[in-house]
């Protein structure tokens, strides 16, 4: 689409003028725009990339850079990718729309609220814009969908909880922070961990966590604490990295004594240095590049007309749309002690990002910077 052309620039500014000149100045600040007219022009498909989070989440660090470059890659003359990131579903709902207007060939969403974003997707399919959902199912007529396998990661989680326990000589009790109920994802790293876990332990409590909101997790936290009594729980085990440091925070606010092995998953920076330090137990390191390759490699495909069953490894059906064709990815637990060989030797992060002048005793101990 002519997103970069002189004449496709000057029909979609004049069609979101016309039509949301009030909700362009609301999604405006929220956009992280990459691309636009005069920049990367040529004749390829354009593509919009929307994700729940950027700057420091795992989506700002990773997936982004990543997905852009693919795409480069994959379609030098291809327009510079639109890309959009906010955790609010309400304006990610908005930027979805805009994109929609703007004229977009295909899209990439990592939704925020896939329930809330399907009458977006669905506008999308009427206007023939493929999308492809990326690391979260969106609701509605997804041509493709890339993830990792969310069973599976919850197995892992699971797995490293249970060991951690018994390295402890406790594993009695645990409360589970999940994920948000609106994402199919959080309900599938449930039932994967519940997999492993009915029979071992019991759960004290379990909440679902609002929008993935970390200050959610946190009062959630403090609240099981009052209930169950800090002494009384021995794991817990959070859905992402995010929710482990809420959770975190919530143990030492309460001054929680030891503090219980807490489970996590996207590796961040900020959770595997809580690892080296000792805070939390584990990660879910899901390796970014593959995943962001397939979501290239499909959304290229739907850009130029093709069909993506060659890229797919299998179909998926949502509460919506059945056989999508997907990419489902295998994960990686990582504790203090594979940290080196998992998450430096894949290029992720580098030994002194990991280990800043603070963290260098408890690096060199774990074997890290050895």
């Amino acid at each position: 689409m002519g997103l970069v052309g002189l004449g496709g620039c000057w029909a979609a500014v004049r069609r979101r003028v016309l039509a949301r000149v009030a909700m362009a100045v609301v999604v405006a600040g929220a956009w992280g725009l990459v691309g636009g007219c005069g920049e990367g022009g040529g004749d390829g498909p354009s593509v919009g990339l929307l994700l729940p989070g950027g700057g420091d989440s795992r989506f700002g660090q990773f997936d982004r850079p990543l997905i852009e470059e693919k795409l480069k890659e994959l379609c030098p003359d291809c327009p510079a990718a639109l890309v959009a990131a906010t955790p609010d579903p309400a304006v990610q709902r908005q930027q979805l729309e805009s994109m929609i207007t703007r004229g977009v060939d295909v899209l990439i969403i990592a939704a925020v609220d896939p329930e809330l974003l399907r009458p977006s997707v669905e506008a999308a399919h009427r206007a023939g814009i493929p999308v492809v959902a990326y690391d979260r199912l969106a609701q509605g007529p997804v041509s493709g969908y890339v993830t990792f396998d969310g069973a599976e990661v919850g197995r892992l989680q699971a797995q490293g909880l249970l060991k951690a326990m018994a390295a402890k000589g406790r594993n009695e009790q645990i409360v589970m922070m999940n994920g948000a109920t609106t994402d199919p994802n959080a309900e599938w790293f449930k039932q994967g961990s519940l997999a492993v876990l009915k029979g071992k332990v019991k759960i004290g409590e379990s909440y679902d966590t609002v929008n993935w909101r970390p200050e959610n997790a946190f009062v959630n936290m403090r609240g099981a604490v009052a209930t169950l009594g800090g002494n009384s729980i021995d794991g817990v085990l959070a859905a992402n990295d995010a929710l482990a440091g809420a959770v975190i925070s919530a143990l030492n606010a309460t001054e929680v004594r030891p503090l219980p092995p807490v489970t996590g998953q996207d590796a961040d920076l900020v959770a595997v240095r809580r690892i080296v330090r000792g805070e939390q137990y584990m990660t879910v390191y899901k390796p970014f590049k593959p995943a962001a390759d397939a979501a290239a490699r499909m959304a290229v495909a739907l850009g130029r007309g093709q069909a993506v069953g060659s890229i797919a490894t299998r179909t998926v059906d949502s509460t919506t749309t059945d056989d999508i064709p997907s990419v489902l990815l295998p994960s990686v637990s990582v504790t203090v002690d594979n940290i080196k060989d998992t998450l430096v030797k894949d290029g992720m992060y580098t030994i002194d990002q990991i280990c800043p002048p603070r963290l260098r005793s408890a690096c060199d101990e774990a074997g890290i910077t050895g």
